[in-house]
């Protein structure tokens, strides 16, 4: 993108995604701007870790703000004076089984939240905002791979629910304000630094400590595992090329700046052969509890994501041979600091 002296906004900063995003816009000189609510879904001292390994590497190009962006006047006060190249909208309440036990937090960051972050983009007339939405949002679909064409409104849980939301009003503000957004509908990732509320952290701590792993749906189930290299790479390819606007108006409407896109890995794995991948790289068995499916989870998610490669040239290029041992690796490094 233009506009190398003004920074680029990163929401979620303190994440899994917005951690490693932050960091790549920095190693090619970006400065960055990431603020984060910092709130205890999960151990806040992993999010601590995250932030001190980006200061300690770019810490002349990053600015951290603790603020809650569903709290408009807070978000406001805290970019007054900051010029913003573009934004890369990635904070949320995360989870699909939280949501369950506690719809207010989705309610707040996603809906709320995801509203509070278009209005600034509109009021500081930014060049692009990229935003997170989720694979979630295909809900039971059973045609496989999921394409971005598909029909996705019949969501099977709150955050889904959310996550659709958020695509209906960015295509509003985008049809209104001529807002340039991309949505992108993440599939599983996973990597160094991850989270501990999913299926990968959950099943390496259980192995290496000789407990067993509870596996839904007795291990019938397929997920489109992407690791955070890969993921990042299409984030920041998506934010370099804004969706056009023609601003004409045709029959069927005018071209809106409005981009949704997959990006997955384009291959559907068996759980269980993932939980033979976790065993090889942890050396010895998994214990398995089967149980059935949990409300709110689908079978099999798989990414259709050729309206991504045509349009930025993404192509993932780590399968989870390679991806979960590095994790595996990881993993021990940090529980041994």
């Amino acid at each position: 993108m233009d506009g190398q002296d003004s920074a680029i906004l990163v929401t979620g900063a303190a994440g899994f995604i917005g951690a490693a995003v932050s960091e790549a816009l920095m190693a090619r000189g970006q400065p960055v701007v990431g603020i984060d609510n910092m709130n205890d879904y999960y151990p806040v001292s992993l999010k601590r870790a995250r932030l001190e390994r980006i200061a300690a590497r770019y810490g002349n190009l990053f600015q951290f703000r603790e603020v809650d962006f569903a709290d408009m006047d807070a978000l406001t006060s805290a970019m007054a004076d900051q010029s913003l190249a573009g934004i890369v909208h990635l904070g949320a309440q995360a989870g699909v089984r939280y949501s369950l036990e506690n719809p207010q937090a989705y309610v707040a960051s996603n809906l709320a939240g995801h509203v509070n972050m278009l209005e600034l983009a509109r009021a500081r007339e930014v060049g692009h905002m990229v935003y997170a939405s989720s694979s979630s949002v295909y809900g039971g679909n059973a045609k496989l791979p999921f394409a971005v064409e598909d029909r996705a409104d019949h969501p099977v849980s709150l955050y889904a629910a959310t996550k659709k939301a958020d695509e209906l009003m960015s295509e509003t503000y985008a049809h209104l304000f001529r807002i340039p957004l991309t949505g992108l509908r993440f599939f599983t990732v996973y990597g160094p630094w991850g989270r501990p509320d999913m299926a990968m952290w959950k099943f390496t701590d259980r192995i290496l400590s000789d407990r067993p792993i509870d596996v839904y749906n007795h291990g019938e189930m397929h997920r489109d595992f992407t690791y955070i290299d890969d993921i990042v790479g299409g984030v920041l390819a998506c934010l370099d090329r804004p969706p056009a606007d023609d601003g004409e108006e045709k029959a069927g409407g005018s071209v809106k700046p409005h981009a949704l896109y997959n990006i997955g890995n384009n291959r559907s794995e068996h759980l269980m052969r993932l939980i033979e991948v976790l065993e090889d790289a942890c050396g010895r068995k998994a214990q398995l509890d089967l149980l059935p499916m949990q409300p709110g989870d689908v079978p099999a998610t798989y990414a259709d994501i050729a309206a991504l490669t045509r349009d930025t040239g993404y192509a993932p290029s780590t399968p989870i041979e390679e991806g979960v041992p590095r994790f595996v690796d990881w993993f021990r490094a940090y529980h041994s600091r």
